[in-house]
């Protein structure tokens, strides 16, 4: 099994797998994103996501009423220190031209267009589908757990 390679001082946007995963302590990837979270409380690396990502993790645990996940990923993502983006006009735009121009789908233009705003060094997801993103290091976690 492969390891996340996270140099320190990283900028790294995250998607909604990766906080899924996390929170959910997901049986395949919540140990090979262990050094991720290490690093991130030590200060080392810098994580951001969308606002989009609140959203998409919000709706199943809305849709079954699931209290405490929707605490736990409130939490983790508007009350700890990671950078939560908006979504901007500017975002919307870059976000159109990467669906004009790649196969994205619309929630992955808006976190890779934000990823590039925001001037990530590094984009953690599981979507292989993100790698024809010009201007983004992506890591792919199944990938890392392959190596």
């Amino acid at each position: 099994m492969g390891q996340l390679n996270l140099p320190d001082g990283a900028i790294a946007y995250i998607d909604r797998a990766i906080v899924v995963y996390t929170i959910e302590a997901n049986p395949t990837y919540f140990s090979a994103l262990q050094p991720l979270w290490l690093h991130y409380q030590m200060g080392n690396i810098e994580l951001i996501t969308s606002e989009l990502t609140l959203m998409e993790t919000l709706v199943m645990p809305i849709k079954t009423a699931n209290t405490a996940l929707i605490n736990d990923y409130e939490q983790l993502l508007t009350a700890s220190e990671m950078r939560l983006i908006p979504i901007t006009q500017t975002i919307l735009k870059n976000a159109a031209h990467l669906r004009a121009t790649t196969n994205l789908k619309t929630p992955d233009a808006i976190h890779a267009a934000s990823a590039v705003e925001t001037g990530c060094t590094l984009f953690l997801t599981n979507d292989a589908g993100l790698r024809t993103v010009p201007g983004l290091s992506i890591v792919v976690l199944k990938d890392v757990l392959n190596a």
